[in-house]
């Protein structure tokens, strides 16, 4: 029998479009998929922009897209293997280098609404009237909260009062006493000086960031940096929420 040597060889995945891995881990009482890595980094604009295009699941071959995640959602990606230093580990490749734009909030007069980007002030009360109010913070459909200031603590602090403050539980979207993935991301193990909490002062009208996650370690101090002012044109890392997986 003739062989030949065309017959041989690697055979490579028939993808119509690029591959993009994927990263599955818990999230609230059901699983979360994300693209992996995380896009970026870049600005927010153009990491939304990239993980909107079209991909080709790594295993099917198939269609897949991303979405914009939440601010909950985003701390569940990188919650997984968090500090770990192995194969995932958000700490080591996102938070040490650069950041995480987690999500959208909106900064008003009296508190930090999550997940929305909307800024018309009378809007923004008629949806809290439609809120469910938890241990001082308000729910709504969609992963919006709203969380007063008075409600959680600004400036360093250390890991417990972090976790059981409004903001945590906010950008958790959790109606528990303590935001428990910001805890094992926040832990002593992973941040030695607790967290800074920072750029979440009352303003006169609404205006609209992004809530940044990164490591502090100016100063031979070691935070969880949480920041209030990130701007979409600041380059960042981004993770993208699979849309569609068939």
């Amino acid at each position: 029998m003739k062989i030949m040597e065309s017959q041989y060889g690697v055979i490579e995945p028939q993808a119509e479009f690029p591959v993009k891995r994927l990263l599955r881990v818990h999230h609230k009482d059901s699983d979360l998929v994300v693209g992996f890595p995380a896009f970026g980094p870049r600005s927010l604009k153009e990491n939304l922009e990239e993980m909107s295009e079209d991909y080709s699941h790594p295993t099917t071959g198939e269609k897949i897209s991303f979405r914009k995640p939440t601010t909950s959602e985003s701390i569940s990606a990188i919650a997984y293997g968090f500090g770990s230093n192995k194969k995932v580990d958000a700490k080591r490749d996102i938070l040490n280098p650069i950041w995480l734009q987690a999500g959208d909030i909106i900064r008003t007069q009296d508190g930090v609404f999550t997940n929305t980007t909307e800024t018309d002030e009378s809007k923004l009360k008629a949806m809290l009237n439609n809120a469910e109010k938890v241990k001082g913070i308000y729910f709504l459909p969609n992963e919006v909260a709203f969380a007063p200031y008075d409600t959680f603590d600004r400036g360093v602090q250390d890991c417990d009062t972090f976790v059981q403050g409004g903001l945590a539980r906010a950008l958790e979207h959790t109606y528990e006493k303590v935001a428990q993935n910001l805890k094992v991301i926040s832990s002593p193990q992973n941040y030695r000086d607790g967290v800074g909490v920072y750029d979440f002062g009352s303003v006169k009208e609404p205006v609209s960031k992004v809530v940044t996650l990164s490591s502090f370690r100016g100063f031979a101090l070691d935070w969880l940096f949480v920041d209030g002012d990130g701007w979409v044109v600041s380059d960042g890392s981004a993770f993208g929420v699979l849309s569609q997986e068939k």
